[in-house]
């Protein structure tokens, strides 16, 4: 049974993120960076881990993985936990 609390989304909005995110990655690369080989485990953010929701303790999949390592490098955040 489809879990009725997930947003479907329209094509249109998927372009428009997977656009965003190859934005991205492309702006690490034009800055001289590979945005795949990071310093994991720094002392200065989280450990790599698979990112989790706070509310279930279920881990991300997907992109959403991608876009949650990155917040996590470009906010410095000390943890893999978030609320979505």
């Amino acid at each position: 049974m489809p879990d009725a609390s997930r947003t479907v989304r329209s094509a249109g909005e998927r372009a428009s993120l997977y656009s965003e995110i190859t934005a991205r990655i492309i702006d690490e690369l034009e800055a001289g960076r590979l945005p795949w080989v990071q310093p994991w485990g720094g002392t200065d953010t989280a450990a790599l881990g698979l990112p989790r929701s706070a509310a279930s303790g279920r881990s991300y999949s997907g992109i959403n993985v991608l876009i949650l390592w990155g917040a996590v490098f470009a906010g410095g955040f000390s943890g893999q936990t978030w609320l979505t």
